[in-house]
């Protein structure tokens, strides 16, 4: 349909970004997929009827490749969400300096590139809503974690400023800290005590839904979103 609205998801795959595309095709988006590997996507686009899309986040090219083909294909993106990211653990003497590089690349230098193409489409429409999936690694740098800390640490500064940027265009910018490990398939059937101990993913989708749905007069730019367990 034409007046479908489109939403964008880059750093497609399962999980968080399984849970937000289903939650926005379930309101009515269409929804666009974008990751490095497409295949790993074909069940989740055949179970909404998506589309998917090949992005390399650290590429300049391959990011506005990525939106021109998305405009021309669907219409101009209403939500766009950045759930990429990468990771180098390790002593801060022992890490690979090449590895912490293209992780920053990824994690940071991509949600800039994304944001801004994003930005570009969304200031010719007069609205839209960017979001950012930050972690607690943005708020607080764990040892042996450097790497992650830059990227997320970075990729919070960008959300913020380009809040500030845009939150008087009509253009909502939110970043969204997940404070705690995020339950998957892949960490298997955990006891229903220990479960309490994870975010589960279609919870977090729906607080994303929600600050899509807010209201300009009371926007949030960030929100923290934690098992009710986890300790502070």
């Amino acid at each position: 349909m034409a007046d479908q609205k489109i939403a964008v998801i880059v750093g497609a795959g399962a999980g968080l970004s399984a849970s937000l595309a289903k939650k926005f095709s379930s309101v009515g988006f269409r929804v666009a997929l974008a990751a490095r590997d497409t295949e790993k996507l074909a069940d989740l686009v055949d179970e909404i009827n998506g589309t998917a899309y090949t992005c390399d986040t650290s590429n300049p090219q391959s990011v506005q490749e990525l939106f021109s083909a998305v405009a021309a294909d669907l219409g101009l993106p209403e939500v766009v969400v950045f759930n990429a990211s990468q990771r180098v653990r390790g002593a801060i003497t022992e890490i690979d300096p090449e590895e912490v590089r293209n992780a920053l690349l990824t994690t940071c230098y991509g949600g800039f590139l994304v944001g801004q193409e994003a930005a570009k489409l969304m200031v010719r429409a007069g609205q839209g809503t960017i979001m950012f999936t930050g972690a607690s690694a943005g708020v607080k740098g764990f040892p042996k974690s450097a790497t992650f800390a830059m990227g997320k640490f970075g990729l919070r500064g960008l959300a913020q400023s380009m809040a500030r940027e845009l939150h008087p265009q009509n253009i909502h910018v939110v970043h969204v800290v997940v404070d705690g490990g995020i339950l998957s398939e892949s960490k298997g059937r955990v006891a229903r005590q220990d479960e309490d101990g994870w975010l589960l993913p279609d919870a977090i989708a729906d607080t994303y839904y929600h600050l899509y749905t807010q209201h300009r007069s009371s926007w949030t730019w960030e929100i923290e979103v934690r098992p009710w367990v986890e300790k502070f």
